[in-house]
């Protein structure tokens, strides 16, 4: 089936109609970083949905955010979804005095030094009480994520100050934040939330050497079988060759696992409406896909 090419004219801005029909729709599913290497690099995981069946079809690994950038910039279609934050607290940027507009808040935030962001994040958290010292987005509880202004374990705060411009630099569309090509489309995931809903607390992965342990592969394994079972909250099946399916076990750090993860949320939000997003979500902030579908562990 080929795809139904849109004219600007006929884009929905925002939160634009699929560019072809979900069947044809190729998905992709990337594990960022803001610093990749060879050792650890950015993982795309690319595939499609056929009813309730997401194949996987590829994997590419990026050791540099410019090659990443050339292949986000290349003609569509497609729809994905990125394992970093699209936006800062609410009550953050009101204490900080910033612009309230998402395009202006990620403007002056991508041209700001981390250094001086850095300062102004832990002046913010000194300020605050004992339990409360980070401002979180309305989204963040119920997918169980981290607050996007965190600049350490995990450094996500730096995450969307690379992932962010780079997105915006290649023409994407940014759904719920930014209209660009409407044939590109893409969406806040955390690969967290399938599977804390499937492992409970249960640690799957490590960057680090000493904890890639025994434990941890037996969680890989008894993630990607319920994946392939749909034994998570959406029902979607993954279908892997007998090569993926080991390639996803085999890589201790998770980084492959989680592209397919995001690849998974992307597919489930390919077939809603405003791609996932409540109508009463707050776009300065935005939204991760699948929040609030799945219980946080």
């Amino acid at each position: 089936m080929e795809c139904l090419h849109l004219t600007p004219a006929t884009a929905g801005g925002l939160f634009p109609p699929l560019p072809c029909a979900i069947e044809a729709l190729p998905l992709l599913g990337v594990d960022f970083s803001s610093a990749p290497s060879r050792q650890k690099p950015v993982v795309l995981a690319g595939g499609r949905r056929v009813g309730a069946v997401v194949k996987l079809d590829a994997i590419e690994q990026f050791s540099a955010l410019p090659a990443l950038a050339e292949r986000l910039a290349a003609p569509g279609p497609w729809l994905g979804g990125f394992d970093l934050p699209f936006g800062l607290p609410r009550p953050l940027l009101e204490a900080w005095g910033w612009p309230l507009d998402w395009a202006e808040a990620m403007s002056r935030y991508a041209r700001t030094p981390r250094p001086e962001l850095q300062a102004a994040f832990a002046a913010f958290c000194a300020a605050r009480p004992v339990g409360q010292k980070f401002a979180h987005r309305v989204c963040d509880g119920p997918a169980g994520a981290s607050p996007s202004m965190k600049w350490v374990n995990p450094p996500v705060a730096w995450m969307m100050h690379a992932g962010v411009p780079l997105l915006r630099a290649a023409g994407v569309t940014l759904v719920g934040h930014e209209a660009g090509d409407p044939e590109r489309l893409a969406l806040e995931a955390y690969p967290g939330l399938l599977a804390r809903a499937v492992l409970g607390r249960r640690s799957y992965k490590s960057d680090e050497k000493a904890k890639q342990t025994p434990e941890r592969l037996i969680a890989r394994k008894d993630l990607v079988d319920a994946l392939e079972q749909g034994r998570q909250p959406w029902g979607l099946r993954l279908r892997l060759s007998h090569a993926q399916r080991e390639a996803l076990v085999e890589d201790a750090r998770g980084d492959t696992l989680d592209a397919v993860l995001c690849l998974l949320q992307a597919a489930w939000g390919a077939g809603q409406p405003r791609g996932g997003w409540p109508e009463d979500a707050d776009a300065l902030e935005g939204w991760i896909l699948g929040a609030g579908t799945v219980p946080a562990a």
